[in-house]
Parts: structure tokens; C-alpha cells; sequence
């Protein structure tokens, strides 16, 4: 394997424990309607992947955004490289570059709708704990 190959499939797997740690840190705080969108194949993407999924009020909505960047700093010792939307916590953003987690309140959620606007994106459904 190539330096380069090596140091693309090390983004890959980063990415993919990224990914799994949102998605964990989500459930943790009993997070609704999680949806990984995988955007890589498209080619004007703003991030490779888009976390997205809803709290039941505001308080959890932010307890979802601080849990992934605890766990995220903790677990990976990766932070984010911007969160935006605490002030209001309709929607946070939680930005890693790459991949970025929208955590929703269910009427912004509806009102936004960034899973249709991503609709040609690949599409992963988990169950809510």
C-alpha cells in the first residue's frame, strides 16, 4: 500500500469512528430520528457527511451538542472546528469539517428540512434507544 492510499484509508477510518461516536453520543442523550447522509459522491459537497437528528426540547437539543463535543474531545481528541446555534438550541450545528452533526428541535427540523435538500444523498436510518 502506497503512503498515500495508506493516509486516505486512515481519513476513511477516522471519519468512520467519528461517525459512530456522533451517532453514540446522540443515543446517549436519547437523540430521535438519527440519519447519516453520506455526501461523498456528490460533487459540490460541503462536508463528506451530515449527522442528523432531533431532540424533544431545547435543554436536550444542547445536552445532545455538548455530549458529542465532550465525547468527541475525550474519546478522539478531536474538537470541533465550530458550533453554532447554541444561544436558541433549535438547531445546533456541531462542525468537525468533514463531518457535521445538525441536532434539530422537531418544528425546526420540519421547517428546514436538510434531508431533502440532501434527498440524492446515501441514506442511513438508526433506531431510536
Amino acid at each position: 500500500m502506497s503512503k498515500t492510499q495508506s493516509s486516505v484509508s486512515s481519513v476513511v477510518e477516522d471519519q468512520e469512528n467519528l461517525n459512530d461516536l456522533i451517532v453514540d453520543s446522540i443515543q446517549d442523550i436519547k437523540g430521535k430520528n438519527i440519519v447519516k447522509l453520506d455526501l461523498r459522491h456528490l460533487e459540490d459537497r460541503p462536508a463528506d457527511y451530515f449527522i442528523v437528528c432531533e431532540g424533544e426540547s431545547s435543554i436536550q437539543v444542547k445536552a445532545i451538542a455538548e455530549n458529542i463535543s465532550q465525547r468527541a474531545k475525550e474519546e478522539l481528541s478531536v474538537r470541533p472546528s465550530h458550533v453554532e446555534g447554541k444561544q436558541g438550541a433549535r438547531w445546533i450545528l456541531v462542525d468537525f469539517f468533514d463531518v457535521v452533526a445538525h441536532i434539530f428541535h422537531p418544528e425546526a427540523r420540519e421547517y428546514y428540512q436538510v434531508e431533502e435538500l440532501w434527498n440524492d444523498a446515501h441514506t442511513t436510518e438508526y433506531n431510536d434507544l
